[in-house]
């Protein structure tokens, strides 16, 4: 069984103003990468209230925590409250991973998967859940239980993603679906509400490449940017140790994106480790804009390739951002992933 990975830019919505096809960017000042030491499955969006807010996977898998700064390197530092913690029993009572906040409908949502604790409940049963906040502000507003996804099957699920394109609000999600043969796909739906769908969800990617299966047969963490006309949902695959990899799905922003056809697979990784900057496993990425309104990627790696045991047990996959880069028709350039220090 694979172990998760994550997504968004603006609360509730996806990256979509328009950006510049550079072929180079310079990086914001004062961020110095690692951003924040073991944040896995990092989310990091701008809201319109001009803060940046983050959450991500803390290594004990116990609790949701969201922190904001003015600045992303601000994020550093910046104090981190813990908006719900792990049930003392039941179906919420072990791991949380891979939280994602968006604000659906003028409510703060925060989606992440759940699974139950030991002592013969089995661990890795995990669902995706939600909590939702009382108050306008998600750093003190009271945090309660929403409920769980519901979806075709009762089946390994997580990595829950929200955006609005064309007016309708969808969901993109991993999911192991009975029959295939695989750790997880990815799937897309309109939603009706914040946990149910409003459509048969369509199965967008199964991992059958061979940097897809390395280790597990996984497609997780999708994560959309939507930039010069077209959609790019980004994903990660295969094991989570140094193997772990980014591919991306692409499609035209006028198509019908509930049809697979529409999106094409890219044929080989667009980030995979980079031994020569000692930066390994990237992956479960989000999207978000630096303070001057230029494109970042979001994610999370280690600095070191050798793991001892089970790699979801080793604490340090650092959560780092670096600017993206395009190409001359617009497509977005991830490769490599930077060494850690200040951006250049």
């Amino acid at each position: 069984m694979t172990h998760p990975t994550r997504r968004l830019v603006l609360a509730g919505g996806a990256l979509t103003a328009a950006a510049p096809a550079l072929a180079r960017t310079r990086a914001p000042a004062g961020i110095v990468n690692p951003l924040v030491r073991q944040r896995a499955d990092a989310q990091i969006f701008r809201h319109t209230d001009g803060w940046y807010y983050m959450t991500g996977s803390v290594p004990e898998y116990d609790r949701l925590v969201l922190r904001r700064a003015r600045t992303l390197a601000g994020l550093t530092t910046a104090r981190e409250a813990v908006l719900w913690r792990h049930q003392a029993s039941g179906p919420m009572s072990g791991f949380l991973w891979a939280p994602e906040l968006h604000l659906i409908d003028g409510r703060w949502i925060m989606y992440f998967a759940a699974g139950p604790s030991g002592g013969g409940a089995d661990v890795f049963r995990i669902r995706t859940y939600a909590v939702t906040c009382d108050g306008a502000d998600p750093m003190t507003g009271r945090w309660t239980v929403l409920g769980e996804l519901q979806t075709p099957w009762d089946s390994f699920n997580l990595d829950s993603t929200s955006f609005v394109h064309r007016g309708t609000r969808y969901l993109a999600w991993a999911q192991r679906e009975p029959g295939i043969e695989t750790n997880s796909n990815l799937y897309l739906a309109p939603l009706a509400t914040p946990l149910t769908l409003a459509a048969k969800p369509a199965r967008l990617s199964v991992p059958t490449l061979g940097w897809e299966v390395r280790g597990y047969k996984v497609n997780e963490a999708p994560a959309l940017l939507a930039r010069n006309g077209r959609l790019f949902l980004t994903y990660s695959a295969s094991a989570t140790d140094a193997r772990y990899c980014m591919g991306m799905l692409t499609a035209r922003d006028d198509a019908d994106i509930m049809d697979p056809a529409a999106w094409s697979k890219s044929r080989v990784p667009v980030m995979t480790s980079s031994p020569a900057h000692k930066i390994y496993g990237p992956g479960h990425n989000s999207f978000t804009v630096d303070e001057r309104g230029r494109d970042m990627l979001v994610y999370h790696a280690r600095d070191y390739e050798a793991i001892k045991g089970d790699p979801l047990f080793d604490p340090n996959r650092h959560t780092r951002v670096q600017p993206i880069r395009y190409t001359a028709d617009g497509v977005p350039l991830f490769n490599p992933p930077v060494a850690n220090g200040p951006l250049a």
